[in-house]
Order: C-alpha cells, then sequence, then structure tokens
C-alpha cells in the first residue's frame, strides 16, 4: 500500500515552476525551479496506490508512447520520496533508468498522460519528482563511479553518443566488456551536447554523467567520424561488435522557390553553433547564427521549433513567429484521444510563454503553410509568402488539406529556422558497411533483436526507430546492449 492512499484527494498538483520569463531571457540558465523536498513529498503522495499503473507500462498507442517506454517503477519511487528515503528512491529509478536527469528534464513526460489519476484530476508530476531525486543524488555524493569488477576480454565499438549510445555504453560496460564510444563532434553526448539548449538542459548536467562513464570505464573518442576519419571495415576489423547509434540526423527540408538565400536554415544549424559558440567562448568568437535585431521566423513546431525560438529570444531577436502547417490543438482531450494515449492537446512551452511575454502574443500561427522565401542573393532573406490551408478538405491523391485562395500573405523576416523534424540517419556509415535499410532509410533491425544484416552489428535509437523521445533511445539503447552482450557471451543477464 502507498503511504498515503488518500494523499490524491487531499493535495493538489503543484507543479515545479518557472522562473520569470523577464529573468530567464537574461541568461542561458535552466529555466526549471524544483520544488522543496517537503513540497515534493505532498507530490509523491498524490500517487494513488491504483490497481493497474498505467504510468510505468510503457507501449505505443496510436504511435504514441502511452507510459513510460523504460518502465520506470514510478508507483514506488514516489512512495519513497513521500516517505523521505530518497536514496532508496534513487537506487530504485537507476535499475531502469540509466541518466533520470536527462528524462527528468527533457522529456514530455508520456506518464504523465497515462496516470490513472488523470482521468479525472490532474496527473502526478512524476517527471519533476524523477528530477529531483537524480539531482539530490549527485549533491548528496551518492551517485558514485562503479566499475565492473571483471572484463571480459571483448570490445565493442558504439558509434554516435547520444542518449542511445550513451545508455548502451553504460549497459555494456556494466558486464564487463570494452566499450569505446566515437563521436564526429567535439563533446560527447550527440542530442543531449548540442541539439537541446542550455536553458532546458544544462551541459554541466550532460558532462557530469560522461565523467561518471568514464570512471567507470568507458571510452571516448571525439572528432573521429566513422567512414572519414575511421573507415568502417577498420572499425569492424578492431572490435568483436558494432551498435550504431547515430541518431536520425537528416532535416525535413522546405523546397519553395528562395529556399538557398542567405538566412534560410535548418534548426539544428542553429543550435549546434548556439551552443558550442556559448561553452567555448560565451559567444565572444562569433561563430554561430545570431539573431539580434532580427526578425525571426521559425517553421514548424514540435520541441525543435520551441528551442529555436527559446534560443533566438535569449539572443535578442526584434520580433518571433512560428508557423505550424497544421490545425490548433484543442484545450482538452478530443474523443478520439482518450486516456491513457498521451493528450494531444493545446499547451504552452517555455518558448511560447517567453515570446509572449516579450511581444504581447503566442507566436503561433497554425494552419500555415509556406509557399516561398523573398529576397536576393546579396541582402539574404526579407521576407515570406504564406497561404492559410484547410485540413477538413484534403486533396485527392496529394497532401491532406486544401489551399485556401485569398489568404496570401507576406511577412518580413531576416532569419528563418527549418524545424520540420528528421528523416532517418546520415547513410555514409551504413553504405561502407553494406547495412541494409528500411522503406524509411533507417538502418533495418527489428525491435526487441537490433540485429542488422551483418552479423555483430547492431542499431537502436532513432537511427533505427526514425525520430523519437530521449526515454525511447534509452529504451533502445539497453535493448541492443542486452542483444549485443547475448551475441557475445552466448547469454545476457542485462535487462
Amino acid at each position: 500500500m502507498m503511504g498515503k492512499p488518500t494523499g490524491f484527494m487531499e493535495y493538489t498538483r503543484e507543479a515545479a515552476p518557472y522562473r520569470d520569463p523577464a529573468a530567464r531571457l537574461g541568461d542561458w540558465n535552466e529555466f526549471v525551479q524544483l520544488p522543496v523536498v517537503e513540497d515534493l513529498a505532498r507530490q509523491g503522495a498524490r500517487c494513488m496506490d491504483c490497481g493497474v499503473p498505467f504510468c510505468h507500462t510503457g507501449g505505443l498507442m496510436a504511435n504514441m508512447a502511452s507510459g513510460c517506454p523504460i518502465n520506470n517503477l514510478i508507483p514506488e519511487w514516489n512512495d519513497l520520496v513521500y516517505n523521505d528515503r530518497w536514496r532508496d528512491a534513487l537506487d530504485r529509478l537507476h535499475e531502469t533508468n540509466n541518466f533520470p536527469e536527462f528524462t527528468g528534464r527533457v522529456c514530455p513526460a508520456p506518464c504523465e498522460g497515462a496516470c490513472v489519476l488523470g482521468i479525472t484530476d490532474p496527473p502526478v508530476t512524476i517527471k519533476n519528482i524523477e528530477q529531483a531525486i537524480v539531482d539530490r543524488g549527485f549533491d548528496e555524493g551518492w551517485v558514485e563511479p562503479s566499475p565492473p569488477g571483471e572484463r571480459t576480454g571483448k570490445t565493442i565499438a558504439v558509434v554516435g553518443s547520444g542518449p542511445a549510445g550513451l545508455a548502451c555504453a553504460d549497459q555494456l560496460n556494466r558486464a564487463g566488456h570494452s566499450v569505446t564510444v566515437f563521436e564526429r563532434h567535439d563533446r560527447i553526448g550527440g542530442l543531449l551536447m548540442y541539439g537541446i539548449p542550455n536553458m532546458k538542459l544544462e551541459k554541466t548536467v550532460v558532462q557530469r554523467r560522461v565523467d561518471l562513464l568514464e570512471a567507470e570505464g568507458v571510452a571516448f573518442r571525439v572528432n573521429t567520424e566513422i567512414g572519414i576519419d575511421v573507415s568502417a571495415d577498420d572499425l569492424r576489423n578492431d572490435h568483436d561488435a558494432i551498435v550504431l547509434c547515430v541518431g536520425a540526423t537528416r532535416p525535413r527540408d522546405l523546397p519553395v522557390p528562395g529556399r538557398d538565400l542567405p538566412g534560410v536554415h535548418f534548426a539544428m544549424e542553429f543550435l549546434h553553433g548556439n551552443t558550442r559558440s556559448l561553452l567555448d567562448s560565451e559567444h565572444a568568437d562569433g561563430n554561430y547564427i545570431d539573431a539580434r535585431g532580427k526578425n525571426v521566423i521559425v517553421i514548424g513546431g514540435g520541441d525543435t521549433g520551441t528551442d529555436c525560438i527559446g534560443t533566438a529570444m535569449r539572443l535578442g531577436c526584434k520580433s518571433l513567429v512560428n508557423f505550424e502547417i497544421v490545425p490548433r490543438p484543442p484545450d482538452e482531450r478530443a474523443e478520439n484521444n482518450p486516456w491513457p494515449q498521451w493528450p494531444r492537446v493545446f499547451r504552452v512551452d517555455y518558448g511560447h510563454a517567453e515570446a509572449a511575454a516579450a511581444f504581447g502574443d503566442d507566436p503561433r500561427e497554425f494552419c500555415i503553410e509556406t509557399l516561398e522565401f523573398t529576397g536576393d542573393a546579396e541582402t539574404g532573406l526579407t521576407g515570406l509568402k504564406t497561404i492559410e490551408v484547410d485540413w477538413s478538405r484534403p486533396q485527392e491523391n496529394g497532401p491532406p488539406f486544401s489551399r485556401i485562395e485569398g489568404t496570401e500573405r507576406e511577412w518580413e523576416a531576416d532569419l528563418a529556422f527549418l524545424a520540420m523534424g528528421f528523416l532517418g540517419p546520415e547513410q555514409l556509415i551504413g553504405d561502407q558497411l553494406g547495412v541494409e535499410t528500411d522503406a524509411r532509410s533507417n538502418f533495418q533491425a527489428e525491435y526487441g533483436q537490433f540485429t542488422t544484416s551483418l552479423e555483430g552489428v547492431f542499431s537502436a535509437g532513432d537511427c533505427r526507430r526514425g525520430q523519437s523521445l530521449v526515454v525511447w533511445a534509452i529504451n533502445e539503447g539497453r535493448g541492443a546492449a542486452r542483444e549485443c552482450d547475448r551475441y557475445l557471451m552466448g547469454e545476457s543477464r542485462l535487462p
């Protein structure tokens, strides 16, 4: 039985507050302020001792995560926090999650969408409690290096140091294998380091975990791109197994007139350059796309679009508009989006709130299609031409919407960032290895097996499943490690 069976009736949901927009726009520090221990204990007490806790029964419903994809034992550590047993809560959290400090910050929390309490009341603040547990664990010195007692003599190359690669490396290292993680950029972390900006995930948090993995025996090689700096054949010859965790880094383009004008960029060009310059020199080197004093338009919603908004706001843009081609979501769950599916409802994320605070309105424009970028090669981008679309009138043999004639509009813009998702992995290493791909250009490997068409070569994360959540990447990295361990040793005790 949970420690406070009536807690959900006595306490209301109180999520961790965000720092005031006016204050947080002046720095690159994280915007979430975690409550004090007593408040978090009360939130843990809201976990309602439900008969079947859907929060940790992760799966896909309507192609969206429902519940926790790594099956975090959420009711158990909620109860432990309520009973002030924080170190036990940390141990329980680490049983299923290699990196709760990442998911506690950047995961959209499908666990909360599947919380049984959420059927009638606001769900438990699972994500806040998760972050608080692991952050306290580091602060108290409870998280210490724990290298394996014996080594198997097997060597494994993990290509890519994002959440899938790091989770895979962590698990394989625990099994006693010698693991080397190859990263083409100058810092370890992949998406965690350069794809997610500081105010959502401070890089000291990433480096703290990387340092721990290194102390436990994981080797890291940066500035090393497989296929260029090291051939794929050499990689195979030098290791007993390979796990590909290179992500889905090919961005979806917008092939309309004017696309090649200076000032039109992919979102990751903007986010990567900004974070690297911030870390290298606090922007003193000028090696980033500067939005100061510029009229900025972000095309595409989702987390990447929001991160572009937040980054442009901190750089001091003159104006900001966010185009989304889809309709505005409803304020409440629609009938075709029942619990425990992830609720497709209208949300105001941190970047939207910051733009609204600075400019007076939510920056999003829904049902907008970009027709053309305007300007010239000398002055660069000066504007965009758009048209509104109607999703109630799909076209036969065409897009699932129709353009609304007479709604054409021109927008002033100096910078435009394309944040419309990703199409799959870059193919250099796959081509050199000869790995088969699926219809979406992902590396072909069945979920649960993670084995590619080449013996001893595995694939996990976004390069296998397509663009997805950090928590799914951790799930896949753990699964690929288990199957790689089984391949090398004949059996595996990894979860």
